[in-house]
């Protein structure tokens, strides 16, 4: 017999769907049965498949040690090896109830993206956190994501019931304000501007861009400020290079990257929409090798402290280290 307390973190779900994580070599069918069986009890008695679990409450398993370990099982990591260790430097913020990083470029924020086995943000995060948690079946999760060779902040929630609220606003874009940072070509038209522009996602784009400004796609409205800007001598004429700061009140796929694209602006090193010569001579000269693209601050509604939190990653070295030799 397996003895388990409920926390917070396990509480308010359903007694099958606990039960599913708690053992997930078993079958749902295998789960009904052994609950029909008196197998399962909660503070002793024996309760409904959808019977929603309390803190605190004791779930016991009726099971003899070879048959539990059989459906608890899990493979031992492959290629661990490629597997990095979360690197603390790059935390941000960290409370009881959330973790903000400043994720690195080039990493994967959820395994298997790419379809690769590299290392990836969640999984060295989880590792990180495992023995911080008291929780049988939750695993920190992410409100948000960033491309693979996007750097800055990202926000790793520990507790389910802050969670659920957070992704709500981030949702309904409620609270919850994002600013990047970016380094483009030439010159901007405005110092400060408001690009609204509609944007459709070419589900299965191959020749073309996977996504496009057209008057058939969903609203986006991204605002953009120059910061500063640079004269690049190049061998066959000079170039503007201007640094700014934008935010976006929509969150479409790429929307930075495509709007700032559509202005005569691209991002520089964005191999999808950017300028691909420049973005040869940049990697030649300069050593960049990624889009200049950065999640620098946000700010989000804190519902455990019951305020706004303002929160904001250093950008990267490979970034400053270009601008200083501009």
């Amino acid at each position: 017999m397996k003895q388990f307390i409920i926390t917070e973190n396990d509480a308010g779900q359903r007694l099958d769907k606990f039960l599913k994580k708690l053992l997930p070599n078993a079958s749902a069918s295998l789960i009904y049965k052994l609950n029909r069986k008196d197998k399962i009890k909660v503070n002793g008695k024996r309760q409904d498949n959808e019977y929603k679990l309390l803190t605190w409450e004791v779930v016991k398993v009726f099971l003899v040690d070879s048959d539990f370990e059989t459906l608890t099982k899990k493979e031992a990591p492959k290629l661990l090896e490629t597997r990095e260790k979360f690197d603390t430097k790059n935390i941000v913020y960290e409370d009881g109830d959330i973790l903000v990083i400043n994720k690195e470029p080039w990493i994967n924020v959820h395994p298997g993206d790419y379809k690769t086995k590299e290392s990836n943000i969640i999984s060295q995060v989880q590792d990180y956190l495992w023995d911080k948690l008291n929780s049988l079946t939750f695993k920190p999760s992410l409100v948000h994501r960033i491309d693979r060779d996007t750097s800055g902040i990202l926000i790793i929630w520990k507790k389910k019931d802050i969670l659920t609220q957070l992704v709500a606003d981030f949702k309904e874009h409620k609270k919850v304000k994002k600013i990047y940072y970016a380094i483009v070509l030439w010159k901007l038209p405005n110092k400060s501007w408001t690009i609204d522009k509609k944007l459709l996602r070419i589900e299965w784009a191959k020749n073309e861009d996977k996504v496009q400004v057209s008057d058939k796609g969903q609203t986006a409205i991204t605002n953009y400020k120059v910061l500063k800007e640079y004269i690049l001598k190049t061998p066959s004429w000079d170039k503007v290079i201007s640094e700014v700061e934008v935010e976006i009140l929509t969150w479409r796929m790429h929307q930075i990257r495509v709007h700032l694209a559509s202005i005569w602006c691209p991002i520089i090193w964005d191999n999808k929409y950017g300028d691909k010569p420049f973005n040869s001579y940049i990697s030649k000269h300069f050593s960049l090798n990624r889009q200049a693209l950065h999640a620098w601050k946000i700010e989000f509604f804190h519902p455990r402290k019951n305020k706004i939190q303002s929160l904001q990653a250093q950008i990267k070295k490979d970034l400053t280290n270009f601008v200083n030799k501009l």
